[in-house]
C-alpha cells in the first residue's frame, strides 16, 4: 500500500465525519433529546458509544479538552438523555445533515463505499483504542447515510486513538500538543485555545514548559527539535492508522476516495465547517 493513504483518507473522510459537530440539523436533533447547549451535545454524542461515561473517562479518551469544559457537561448530560437516545439522535441528525451532500455520489457508488468501509473497519484492530472499540461495537443504524457515517466515524476514532497514543509516547499533554500546533503555524492560538477551553495562564504555562524542553522558541515557534517532534507524532499516527487501509489496498483506497471526495467537497463548499477550524482540517 502507498504509505500516504492513511493521511489522504483522513483528509477525505474527516469532513463527512465532522459534519456532525457543525451542522444545525445535528445539534437540533441532540437538543431535542433534552441535552442543553452545544458542549453538552458534543461531549454526550461523541462519548455515547461508551455508555454513560464519567467525566474522567471522557477527559482521558478525548485527551485535548480542558477538564473544566468536560465537567460542565458530563455526567450531567446523562440526567437529561440516555446514551441510547443520544446515539439515535446523533444518527438522525447526521443523516439529515448529509442528505444534500450525498447526492454528489450515486446510490450505487455509496453502496460500494459502504462495502469498502465495512471491510476497512473489520481490519481496524481496536486493542487499546477505546473510542474505536466503542464505535465498532455499535449496530449500524437503518438509515444508509447514517450507517455510512458510522462506519467512517469508527475509522476516524481509530486514527484519533492512535494519535493520542503517539502524543503520550512523546510525553505531550493535550494542551502541549495544541501549543505545538500553533507553533507550527497550523492554526492560531485564538481559535484553538478558545475551542478547547484553556485559560491564558494554562496555555502560557504549557508554552514555558515546551521552551524549557527545547521544543518551542521564545517567540512561540517550533525549534528544529520541535519540528522533528511534530513530524514524528504525525508519522507515528499515520503508521498506527494504516491497517484498515492496507486491507483495502491501493485499488480499494482509490475507489473509496473517488466516491467520497465529491461528498466531502460538497460539504466544504457549503461552508458548514469553518475554513479555520479547531480540528486542523484543511479546506478545499
Amino acid at each position: 500500500m502507498d504509505p500516504t493513504w492513511p493521511r489522504r483518507m483522513w483528509r477525505t473522510l474527516e469532513p463527512v465525519h465532522a459534519l456532525t459537530y457543525f451542522a444545525p440539523a445535528s445539534t437540533d436533533a441532540l437538543k431535542a433529546t433534552g441535552l442543553r447547549g452545544y458542549w453538552m451535545c458534543y461531549f454526550a454524542a461523541r462519548s455515547a458509544p461508551m455508555g454513560a461515561a464519567t467525566s474522567p473517562v471522557v477527559e482521558a479518551t478525548f485527551y485535548n479538552f480542558a477538564p473544566r469544559l468536560v465537567r460542565r457537561a458530563i455526567p450531567d448530560a446523562w440526567s437529561f438523555a440516555t446514551p441510547d437516545a443520544v446515539l439515535a439522535a446523533r444518527w438522525d441528525g447526521v443523516a439529515a445533515a448529509l442528505a444534500p451532500h450525498a447526492d454528489a455520489a450515486s446510490s450505487d457508488a455509496l453502496a460500494t463505499a459502504r462495502q469498502l468501509l465495512t471491510r476497512a473497519v473489520e481490519h481496524a484492530g481496536v486493542d487499546g483504542r477505546t473510542l474505536a472499540a466503542a464505535n465498532a461495537s455499535l449496530p449500524l443504524p437503518d438509515d444508509p447515510r447514517a450507517a455510512l457515517w458510522q462506519l467512517l466515524t469508527t475509522l476516524r476514532e481509530h486514527r484519533g486513538d492512535g494519535h493520542v497514543a503517539a502524543l503520550v509516547c512523546e510525553e505531550l499533554s493535550g494542551l502541549q500538543a495544541h501549543v505545538t500546533m500553533v507553533g507550527a503555524g497550523s492554526i492560531t492560538r485564538e481559535v484553538l485555545q478558545g475551542a478547547r477551553g484553556f485559560t491564558d495562564e494554562e496555555w502560557d504555562a504549557a508554552a514555558r514548559s515546551l521552551v524549557e524542553r527545547g521544543v518551542l522558541a521564545e517567540d512561540g515557534t517550533l525549534t528544529t527539535a520541535g519540528v522533528a517532534l511534530r513530524r514524528d507524532v504525525e508519522s507515528t499516527t499515520d503508521r498506527a492508522a494504516a491497517a484498515p487501509w492496507a486491507a483495502l489496498g491501493d485499488g480499494g483506497c482509490e475507489q473509496l476516495a473517488t466516491v467520497l471526495t465529491p461528498v466531502a467537497a460538497s460539504i466544504a463548499r457549503s461552508g458548514v465547517i469553518p475554513a479555520i477550524n479547531p480540528i486542523g482540517l484543511p479546506q478545499g
